[in-house]
């Protein structure tokens, strides 16, 4: 199977001006065609910078694909780079200059002179029409390397992705195999606890297996490579049923699934009502649990009789607590439940501006867990 780069091509990105899209949708796209993906780039609008980023992933990569640069203006230097990569010149092509004249009557107006640059691509290229923009595209091949340029503009990039360059990639690299991933989310175990139950499963070749810790919660990624999905479905599922066995309830979901839904599914199939008091979460806790109230300058010492009253006036049969404090890197969590009433001070070892989603993820699960408890 072909490997791939993608090269996203931009100052305003490399400044951190703008959110660079591209590279994840064209990445999650590739995945799922079977290509792996070798490395990403961001470079700024540097012809000879872009060239030679170019000429390198052609080394390491059968697919390079670059998005950005492909405007009117002498600041998009794409085509050029790409030429200057292939050791040719560019050139006029009247096809793409009459698609770009096409695009622009739709709106009642007339292409300015310079953009002509537009119609112009490397020597040898074959053109690929842009029928949502103004921007054509283009291909050049080498006996091993396909480099496809595409626009910045994120929408008529994934537009002509679809319609032209997965029906190419597919013919030109004979791609019949897809890759399908499952992330399982876990809470209740770090990241090295973690990986000590499945250390042997993260040496598989496929699936293959790896972790992602995030703040409170670990990921938990199977990617597995098959000849159609229902190849890659079974052989995801005997690799996620062995890690819940090993892991039992620190799996709280699959994919799509957020921690404040399964802690409040389960308070549900208790039948419970439940009812959330915090401080120094900026209405986080609030955001993910209904009937939370936010309450200034509460402390620890008086948060567990707050919740009681709070759980009284409320007629609720489970309330829940938190106070983070930034500045001290500690969170306090109270919890009453019809099983009883805990509390729990802790501190914090990360990035201080962590602590408040630390604190959330914690109280959350510690919900989740005592809502599934038996008495």
């Amino acid at each position: 199977m072909p490997s791939a780069e993608i090269i996203t091509i931009g100052t305003e990105i490399l400044l951190g001006e703008i959110v660079d899209t591209n590279t994840r949708y064209i990445a999650r796209l590739l995945r799922g065609m079977g290509v792996d993906l070798y490395r990403t780039i961001t470079i700024g609008d540097n012809t000879e910078r872009i060239a030679e980023a170019i000429r390198g992933s052609m080394k390491h990569a059968e697919i390079v694909i670059t998005t950005g640069g492909l405007g009117p203006t002498v600041d998009d230097p794409t085509r050029d780079a790409v030429a200057l990569a292939m050791g040719v010149e560019t050139e006029f092509r009247e096809d793409l200059w009459d698609q770009v004249v096409a695009v622009i009557s739709r709106y009642g107006r007339k292409p300015s002179e310079n953009q002509k640059r537009q119609a112009y691509v490397p020597k040898g290229a074959l053109g690929i029409t842009n029928p949502v923009g103004t921007a054509p595209c283009f291909i050049v091949e080498t006996e091993r390397n396909a480099v496809i340029s595409l626009p910045g503009v994120p929408n008529e990039m994934e537009y002509i992705l679809h319609e032209s360059i997965v029906p190419y990639l597919q013919k030109r690299f004979d791609l019949n195999e897809i890759i399908k991933i499952r992330i399982l989310h876990c809470a209740g175990l770090g990241e090295g606890m973690i990986d000590e139950k499945i250390a042997d499963l993260e040496t598989l070749s496929n699936p293959t297996i790896g972790l992602a810790a995030h703040t409170g919660v670990v990921d938990i990624r199977i990617a597995a490579k098959a000849r159609n999905e229902a190849e890659a479905d079974e052989m995801i599922a005997i690799i996620e049923k062995d890690v819940r066995e090993r892991l039992g309830d620190v799996v709280f979901g699959a994919d799509e699934d957020q921690l404040e839904d399964a802690a409040l599914n389960a308070v549900a199939s208790r039948g419970w009502s439940l009812i959330g008091i915090e401080s120094g979460l900026d209405g986080m806790l609030a955001r993910k649990l209904p009937h939370t109230a936010s309450l200034p300058d509460l402390n620890s010492g008086s948060l567990m009789d707050i919740l009681r009253s709070a759980r009284i006036e409320s007629k609720t049969d489970a309330a829940i607590g938190v106070i983070a404090s930034v500045e001290h890197r500690t969170a306090d969590i109270a919890l009453i439940t019809p099983h009883g009433e805990k509390t729990h001070h802790i501190s914090y070892g990360g990035p201080p501006r962590s602590v408040t989603r630390w604190a959330v993820n914690l109280a959350l699960d510690w919900l989740r867990r005592r809502a599934r408890e038996n008495g």
